[in-house]
């Protein structure tokens, strides 16, 4: 449904169009929470870049575009992915989760690794962060913000891999 919203705002398809270069599809089912509302300064303030974040209601982890695994930090709580189009995205799944030294994740790539849009990236086990106490609010953030920026935030409930949450533009 999102998707032919998008379609008929840019006046593009969803499909295998050019209009698909600029698209970030969900990398978890749930809830689009607005950056600002999420309880860490370093993502609320943008100090990373911008973007929107996800209230997860499923621990899996997907691909939100085709690129390359850029960056995946020993623990599994975070994922950098860079769009073969040039997009960089960092996906860090729950705050303060590094503390967990890599329990109630099992990354399922390697940095290296070139990914399909919606292949599995990681799994999270999300009853092991909510029972810490560690919130599972999990920030998606262009981290490229001087060449890209995030257009048409979508919001409400998105399913992984197939709900576009934003299109990124060129600034400049």
């Amino acid at each position: 449904m999102l998707n032919k919203l998008f379609t008929k705002i840019s006046g593009g398809s969803t499909s295998g169009t050019p209009a698909e270069a600029n698209a970030v599809y969900a990398p978890m089912t749930g809830s689009i929470v607005i950056l600002d509302q999420v309880p860490d300064p370093v993502f609320s303030g943008k100090m990373l870049g911008d973007g929107l974040a996800i209230l997860p209601s499923s621990g899996d982890v997907l691909a939100p575009f085709d690129g390359e695994v850029v960056s995946l930090f020993p623990t599994g709580h975070a994922i950098g992915l860079v769009s073969d189009g040039g997009i960089e995205c960092l996906i860090h799944i729950g705050i303060d989760t590094v503390e967990f030294n890599g329990t109630g994740f099992t990354a399922k790539v390697e940095q290296g690794d070139k990914v399909k849009k919606g292949q599995l990236l990681i799994k999270a086990d999300l009853a092991v962060i909510r029972a810490s106490g560690k919130d599972i609010i999990t920030p998606v953030i262009i981290t490229n913000p001087t060449v890209w920026q995030p257009v048409q935030l979508t919001s409400g409930e998105v399913q992984a891999g197939k709900d576009i949450v934003f299109r990124v533009a060129k600034k400049g």
